[in-house]
C-alpha cells in the first residue's frame, strides 16, 4: 500500500496535487444534488383497506395471478399502497449487460450468438448481474409506444452513426413492479402492448432489419377512477384481481389516518423507523411465502367449488378460474400452508370474479340460441311438408 509523500516544505503545485489525491477525494462529502430520498410510506402503516392490501400482497407473492386493478375515487390511498410495496420485497437480480440478460439466460444454446458481449464476460467468470432493491416503475400518461416497448436510440444514431435498439419501460420493469396510474386514460395500443408483455413474460421489438427480444416478468398494478372513463372489457379481463377501493367509513379509522399521515409528513425518517420491525417481518414472510408457493396446491374440494362458482356466474373467460386458483395458492402460502382450501377460495373469489360477467355476451348468446332453435324448427317443418 502506498501513500502520497508530502515534504515539510512543499511548493504550491505539489500541495495542489496532494489535495487532489485519491485519499482527499474519498474524504470529501458528496455534493447535495437536490435529489429527493426515496422513503415510501410503510405498507403496514396503512389503515384499513384490507382487501386492497391483500390483493397487492398476493400479487407480489405469486405474479402468475396477473396483477391487480384498483378501482376507486381520488384520495383513498391507492397510489400510496402501491408505492409502499417496495418496502416489503426482497432484492432482485439486475443485469449489468446492455442486452439485459441474466446468468440463467446463458443456458440458452444460442447464447453465444444472442448475447455476444455478455457471453464473453460470463465465460471469463466475470459478474454480469448484481442485486438491488425492487423498483416501482411508474408509467407516465404521456408515454409513447416507443417509450414503452423500446426503439432505435436516435442520439447514438446521430452521434456515432450506429443504429442500436434501446430497451423500453417494459424491459426496465423486468423483475420489478410496473404501476400504471389512471390506466383508463392510456392509449389502447399502449395498454394492449403492456398486457401482452405481462402475460407472455417477454416481448419482441422489430425496427426494420433489427429485432430484439426482452424479458418482461413484472408485477402489473393499475389504478383508475371510474368517474374519468371506463376500460374496454377485453383490457379489464386481462387484470387478475380487481379491487373496488372505498373510503374508510368509521370516524376512528379516519382519525387514525390523519394522525399517521401528519406524523409521517413531519418526520418521515422517524415514522418509517417506528414501523421498521414490522416491515422486516413482513419482508421475511413474503420471502417464505414465495418459496412455499412452489409446493402449494389447491385441494379437490376447493377446485370443484371454484369451477361450479364460475359456471353458475356464467363467466366465459377461462382467466377467471385460473386467477382464482392462483390467488388461493398465494393466500395459503401467505398463511404458511401448502394446501389451499375452500376458505382460501372464499377470500379471493370476489377479487378474481367480480366484473367478469358480461350482460351483453349473455344476451347475445341467448339471442343466438333462440335464433338457432327457430332455424331448426323451420327446417323440420319444411322437411315434413316437402
Amino acid at each position: 500500500m502506498t501513500t502520497d509523500y508530502v515534504p515539510k516544505k512543499t511548493s504550491l503545485l505539489l500541495q495542489l496535487l496532494h489535495d487532489a489525491g485519491s485519499d482527499r477525494i474519498l474524504e470529501m462529502k458528496a455534493p447535495d444534488l437536490g435529489f429527493a430520498e426515496h422513503r415510501p410510506y410503510p405498507f403496514l402503516a396503512i389503515v384499513g383497506q384490507v382487501e386492497m392490501r391483500t390483493a397487492l400482497l398476493l400479487s407480489v407473492i405469486n405474479p402468475a395471478i396477473g396483477g391487480v386493478l384498483l378501482i376507486g375515487s381520488r384520495g383513498i390511498a391507492k397510489t400510496t399502497a402501491v408505492r409502499s410495496l417496495t418496502g416489503i420485497l426482497p432484492d432482485v437480480e439486475v443485469s449489468d449487460c446492455e442486452e439485459g440478460v441474466l446468468p440463467e439466460d446463458m443456458k440458452h444454446p444460442d447464447a453465444e450468438f444472442l448475447y455476444p458481449d455478455c457471453y464473453d464476460k460470463f465465460k471469463k467468470d466475470e459478474p454480469i448481474s448484481h442485486y438491488e432493491p425492487v423498483k416501482l416503475v411508474e408509467l407516465p400518461l404521456n408515454a409513447r409506444l416507443e417509450d414503452v416497448v423500446g426503439g432505435i436510440n436516435e442520439r447514438v444514431a446521430v452521434q456515432r452513426n450506429t443504429i442500436r435498439l434501446e430497451r423500453g419501460i417494459l424491459a426496465r420493469a423486468d423483475n420489478n413492479i410496473l404501476y400504471i396510474d389512471e390506466v383508463n386514460l392510456l392509449d389502447d395500443q399502449i395498454v394492449d402492448a403492456i398486457l401482452d408483455a405481462a402475460a407472455q413474460g417477454s416481448y419482441t421489438v422489430r425496427r426494420g432489419a433489427m429485432v430484439g427480444t426482452y424479458r418482461s416478468k413484472f408485477v402489473l398494478i393499475g389504478s383508475m377512477n371510474p368517474e374519468e372513463g371506463r376500460l374496454r372489457p377485453q383490457i379489464l379481463d386481462r387484470f387478475g384481481l380487481r379491487v373496488n377501493v372505498r373510503g374508510l367509513s368509521t370516524v376512528e379509522e379516519r382519525l387514525e389516518v390523519y394522525k399517521r399521515v401528519r406524523a409521517y409528513r413531519a418526520n418521515p425518517t422517524q415514522f418509517i423507523k417506528q414501523w421498521d420491525d414490522a416491515t422486516q417481518e413482513a419482508l421475511a414472510d413474503v420471502v417464505y411465502a414465495r418459496e412455499l408457493l412452489k409446493e402449494t396446491i389447491v385441494d379437490d374440494e376447493a377446485l370443484q367449488l371454484g369451477l361450479k362458482l364460475v359456471q353458475w356466474l356464467k363467466i366465459d373467460s377461462t382467466r377467471a378460474e385460473y386467477t382464482m386458483f392462483e390467488a388461493a395458492r398465494a393466500h395459503a402460502a401467505a398463511d404458511g400452508r401448502k394446501i389451499a382450501t375452500t376458505d382460501d377460495i372464499r377470500v379471493v373469489a370476489p377479487m378474481a370474479l367480480r366484473q367478469r360477467r358480461s350482460e351483453f355476451m349473455a344476451n347475445f348468446v341467448d339471442m343466438q340460441e333462440a335464433e338457432d332453435k327457430q332455424i331448426t324448427q323451420l327446417f323440420d317443418t319444411i322437411g315434413k311438408n316437402a
